[in-house]
């Protein structure tokens, strides 16, 4: 059995998901600062990608990154090409997982109690260190629920992925794409391993994020009955 598609999309989700873990929270951090009218124009084109067909956003990649397209005829002359290639699929899976990330970390910040950040200000801390020291951990199971979804998402990704770098045996192919073409040959059982160990995967990543979940509240109520107990005596 070729364990390819297995290995090359495990690749593509991890790249992606760590291109959207800091560009969604780069975005969000700051449309969420933004003036009312401004962040409701750049929320509607961040989140166009998760209500868009998947197809649409291939061919507005392919629009963008066809090697006849200027764009992608520059990109050519340095040797880097998105059509037909595993870090094309980075690029597609990173597209349509990007609006997942934003819209639960957006949600974070803007349920964050802002008084800490004040607080740390008067103290002298830098925007930086009240950014990654306070910030983010008091967001963090949004944050966490954001880079699981998008994990997810960029995993089984099929629409974007199959138009922009179709499906090639060793060198494009990724689960969905094998699935489908096995399916489309008629090897239903080969499709329904593929399916099998795509499902288990997924299952295992929401399982340790529920895990983790759980170890995060049960560490917070253990502090808050500690801070209870200080303030009794």
């Amino acid at each position: 059995m070729d364990w390819f598609p297995l290995w090359n999309s495990l690749c593509i989700a991890a790249i992606s998901s760590v291109l959207v873990f800091f560009s969604g929270i780069f975005a969000a951090y700051y449309t969420a600062r933004l003036p009312k009218t401004v962040k409701g124009f750049l929320d509607v084109a961040l989140t166009l990608p998760l209500v868009l067909p998947p197809t649409v956003c291939g061919y507005f990649l392919i629009l963008i990154f066809g090697v006849r397209r200027p764009l992608g005829r520059f990109l050519l002359q340095y040797g880097i090409k998105f059509v037909m290639t595993w870090y094309g699929g980075v690029l597609a899976a990173t597209v349509v997982a990007f609006p997942l990330m934003y819209r639960t970390a957006r949600g974070a910040f803007e349920s964050f109690d802002m008084n800490l950040a004040y607080s740390g200000q008067t103290l002298g801390l830098s925007d930086t260190y009240i950014f990654w020291r306070i910030r983010m951990p008091a967001c963090r199971q949004g944050i966490i629920a954001g880079s699981v979804l998008a994990f997810a998402r960029a995993l089984g990704e099929y629409g974007a992925t199959s138009m922009l770098i179709g499906y090639t045996p060793g060198r494009t192919a990724t689960i969905s794409t094998t699935v489908y073409q096995l399916w489309r040959t008629n090897d239903e059982r080969g499709a329904l391993i593929w399916v099998l160990i795509n499902l288990a995967i997924s299952a295992v990543v929401l399982l340790a994020v529920n895990m983790l979940e759980d170890r995060q509240r049960r560490v917070a109520w253990c502090g808050g009955a500690s801070r209870s107990r200080t303030r009794q005596i």
